[in-house]
């Protein structure tokens, strides 16, 4: 169980943790002892997030989301399991809380007059220079 919020508590049936040996140096320890957390978090299934959270989540997660709706995290960070559990389950929850958050709506507005004016005698400076580059009349 993963408390995310105070209202919102990732329930065990929708969780499902395995382990396997993690990659890198470690020596006879890596070879031997299975550390890596690969946590998996049923996400479309959940009932504690709502539609919005659910399509916020999915593109936060990216690659981490899969095909039938679930979020899949291999944490490998350290050699004991106990703390990549730990570490797993506090990455779910910040990726939960941070979909929890509706972006702003932006709002579009209107260019201001000056900042039009100031465009407009930009283009015409330029176009004077490009009207003074090429031949010289009556140098020939």
């Amino acid at each position: 169980m993963i408390h995310v919020t105070d209202d919102i508590v990732l329930q065990d049936w929708e969780l499902a943790e395995s382990f396997t040996r993690s990659t890198g140096p470690g020596g006879q320890n890596v070879n031997k002892v299975s550390t890596a957390v690969e946590l998996r978090f049923e996400a479309a299934r959940s009932p504690a997030l709502t539609s919005a959270v659910k399509a916020r989540l999915r593109r936060i997660a990216g690659r981490k989301w899969t095909t039938d709706g679930a979020v899949v995290l291999r944490v490998e960070d350290t050699r004991s399991q106990a703390r990549n559990r730990e570490i797993a389950a506090d990455r779910l929850a910040e990726m939960v809380r941070a979909a929890l958050v509706a972006p702003k709506r932006r709002v579009p507005t209107k260019p201001t007059l000056g900042s039009k004016r100031r465009r407009l005698e930009g283009k015409k400076a330029r176009g004077e220079v490009k009207a003074l580059r090429g031949r010289v009349p009556g140098d020939d």
